[in-house]
């Protein structure tokens, strides 16, 4: 899964991209609406984490310049604590939830979970496909109920098929959605990622769709 960061105090934005790399997400981040919104409208995301107040250009601003564009990508936007006409702006532009500063960021990263949940049409925190679960809470993976240690690129690459279980994922979609911007990408790894995989769950959940990609399903 792949979030971008729109944060304009650095010390936040490091923070923040520092948490969510550990809890398995691919992280980018800008330090200003202008770029915000460039990397919002060129880049594929899961979910968006936006300040509201920054230069340039404010994020009120960039939100509803991506939904006029037809982006629905999840948006948590931040705001000042009494600011609770902001919160209301935000959610008239299209905001999916709000968080005031300062904020826990256990909170943030709880509600960072349920957005990309929602959007990919999971109700529960436990993703199932066969034997193969997937706590998106703990991170934790277990087969037939025995925990499988992967590591991040693995979780990131397993993590992503089963949000989209069923359904058929390019290899290049894969790589955008598992690689951060400033990631050096090589298409061959995403093989070797399954390849991995396939070994440690022991299972054929991952099934490889000739010419199109790949999708987790029921073996």
């Amino acid at each position: 899964m792949r979030v971008l960061v729109v944060e304009d105090t650095p010390e936040l934005a490091r923070q923040l991209k520092q948490r969510l790399e550990g809890e398995g997400y691919a992280v980018d981040t800008a330090g200003d609406g202008e770029e915000g919104r460039f990397l919002g409208e060129t880049e594929p995301y899961d979910a968006v984490i936006l300040d509201l107040g920054l230069p340039k250009v404010d994020g009120l601003t960039v939100l509803r310049s991506w939904r006029r564009a037809g982006m629905a990508v999840p948006v948590l936007i931040l705001t000042a604590r009494d600011a609770w006409n902001e919160k209301v702006q935000g959610i008239d532009a299209g905001a999916d939830d709000y968080l005031a500063k300062p904020f826990s960021m256990e909170e943030l990263l709880a509600r960072v979970r349920a957005l990309i949940r929602r959007a990919k049409g999971h109700a529960t925190a436990e993703i199932a496909c066969g034997g193969v679960v997937l706590d998106t809470r703990s991170g934790r993976v277990t087969v037939d109920g025995e925990p499988v240690e992967l590591t991040a690129f693995e979780y990131r690459v397993l993590s992503y098929l089963m949000h989209r279980k069923g359904q058929v994922v390019s290899r290049t979609e894969l790589i955008e959605h598992v690689y951060a911007q400033d990631f050096d990408r090589d298409s061959n790894t995403i093989e070797v990622f399954v390849g991995r995989l396939r070994r440690k769950l022991g299972t054929d959940v991952i099934k490889t769709v000739r010419g199109q990609g790949y999708r987790a399903d029921e073996p």
